[in-house]
């Protein structure tokens, strides 16, 4: 049994069935991991969320920003505007109610034992081991499954609180928990979220790290696999791979698989531009 981790989708689905077939995928014997943002910006959001929904369990996908930003959209919790036209005929789709539905139902991390891995979106934060990370996440994965899901979906937006205290509580907790899960990219030095730099993390300010280059993460040995951030690009270390290679960029949709000893990389052309 093979297990594929793929970086960001966005509604790039000629690319995503591509990567697929070079990976020889077999929804009965092997398992994808998909590190979010399956929807916004490419041209088959519907076509690619009806996709992996059908997979069934043979797919584990977390939540990333764009998928919570299209939950929002399905409740109006925001209002829908031009930067997200590309999912509009997901939100008049018969079967959205179905769809989001499965999605707020995804989890935020997912972590595999046997393959000592941790799946999120953007990452995770320096002072959070690898329980502390899934057991935030479950916090929001319970809002976002209960009756009063559509409130949290409008507070979750925001850029504070900045630093991480066990005493936060609320939806200001909440927050904070959405916004270094499924945002995160760079820390200042003493790991507060900074959301003003999303390039290159070599053209940061010097006051400014990626959030993966503490030196003593509470994480440890474990592997970290992430998306989110494409000008990061591919990023293969024992404890930490770098999914997002820019697909809904014309640039390409990455897989690595997860259970050889020296991961694989397989890669198709991007979303044409």
């Amino acid at each position: 049994m093979a297990v594929y981790a793929i970086g960001d989708i966005q509604g790039c689905y000629d690319p995503f069935r591509r990567l697929l077939d070079a990976c020889t995928f077999d929804p009965a014997e092997d398992t994808l991991w998909l590190a979010g943002d399956l929807v916004n910006r490419g041209p088959k959001s519907l076509k690619t969320l009806r996709f992996v929904k059908s997979l069934g369990k043979s797919v584990v996908s977390v939540l990333g920003n764009h998928d919570l930003h299209l939950l929002a959209l399905s409740v109006e919790a925001v209002h829908f505007g031009e930067r997200f036209e590309s999912l509009e005929n997901l939100l008049n789709a018969p079967d959205v109610d179905e769809l989001c539905d499965w999605l707020r139902h995804r989890p935020i991390a997912h972590y595999d034992e046997g393959l000592d891995t941790l799946l999120v979106h953007a990452g995770t934060h320096p002072e959070w081991s690898v329980q502390k990370t899934l057991a935030r996440a479950a916090e929001v994965e319970a809002e976002l499954r209960g009756k009063d899901y559509e409130v949290l979906l409008d507070k979750m937006y925001g850029n504070t609180p900045i630093r991480w205290s066990g005493k936060l509580s609320g939806y200001k907790r909440l927050r904070f928990i959405i916004n270094c899960l499924t945002r995160m990219r760079m820390l200042t030095m003493s790991n507060a979220l900074n959301f003003s730099h999303a390039g290159s993390p070599l053209r940061a300010r010097k006051n400014l790290m990626p959030w993966y280059m503490n030196e003593s993460p509470a994480t440890g040995s474990t592997r970290v696999v992430f998306g989110h951030w494409s000008q990061l690009g591919l990023i293969v270390l024992p404890n930490l791979i770098s999914l997002d290679t820019g697909c809904v960029w014309g640039r390409q949709l990455t897989a690595v698989r997860l259970d050889k000893r020296i991961p694989r990389v397989i890669q198709v052309e991007g979303q044409a531009q």
